[in-house]
């Protein structure tokens, strides 16, 4: 059986690295990007567009005040205006664009590695649902591996959402523990709502799905960042788009080459 299970995996792995290198880049990776830009400094949240209250008592001021304050603003224009020439002078001449080929380079392998593992995860599933008298097709494929991305994706993302950078969050040795405690039990869960036939298990099932939101992630006291949070909202949401589309691509395919390698 061990064959089987590698070769499965390695095959739903590479598909799906394949597609989340592909739909990481085309609607991902910009906001990380952007993200990157406010925790540096390079651009400022709310930095161009002042608060109504100090909108309302820029026009109480004389005419004489605005246009001094036009002129001021003027002058700080210029100067952002050369501070943004030489930082893109900065990046020409750096090696920038080996820079970013480099890390778009890693953060494809980093897929693959992560995926592939993913694969394994799913496929070692097959074979315990086997060894209970479960058939796997390409259809059930795509069922597993949507309860991967609900186990593995959406629900420790009911806690901890994804993170731009620019994003405080709270101990990472914490959120990796509450992270892991949720993925399993909601793994769990979801076998147990799917194989098991008594309302002990459904019960059962039930009380590990809340359990680790019960409990609640780690959180920081007060919410803070430096990047906008539309950006942040605008990213959380296509990563969790990208890994429905991913997970559920790998579970078809795994599913199918477990289908179609027959044992001997």
């Amino acid at each position: 059986m061990f064959p089987k299970m590698l070769t499965s995996a390695i095959g739903a792995g590479c598909a799906a690295w394949l597609l989340a290198a592909v739909l990481h880049f085309a609607f991902v990776q910009k906001y990380i990007l952007l993200g990157e830009e406010y925790e540096s400094g390079a651009m400022v949240h709310f930095g161009g567009a002042a608060p109504p209250a100090e909108a309302a008592a820029t026009d109480a001021h004389s005419h004489d005040d605005a246009t001094a304050e036009e002129g001021h603003t003027h002058d700080a224009v210029e100067e952002e205006g050369h501070s943004h020439d030489g930082a893109e002078a900065g990046h020409s001449h750096g090696g920038g664009e080996v820079s970013t080929f480099t890390r778009d380079l890693w953060t494809t392998v980093f897929f693959g590695l992560v995926y592939v593992a993913y694969a394994l995860i799913l496929v070692a599933g097959f074979g315990l649902a086997r060894v209970y008298g479960k058939v796997i097709t390409a259809r059930e494929g795509l069922l597993w591996g949507i309860a991967g991305f609900a186990a593995f994706q959406l629900a420790p993302a009911m806690g901890l959402a994804p993170e731009l950078p620019g994003t405080l969050a709270a101990d990472l040795g914490e959120r990796q523990v509450w992270w892991w405690g949720t993925a399993a039990s909601t793994a769990v869960a979801l076998g147990l709502l799917a194989y098991g036939r008594s309302l002990v298990t459904a019960a059962l099932a039930v009380v590990l799905l809340a359990a680790p939101h019960v409990i609640g992630a780690p959180e920081l006291e007060g919410f803070s960042g430096v990047a906008p949070p539309e950006v942040s909202a605008a990213f959380a949401a296509r990563v969790l788009g990208v890994g429905l589309a991913v997970w559920a691509l790998m579970g078809w395919v795994a599913g199918h080459l477990w289908a179609a390698d027959k044992p001997a």
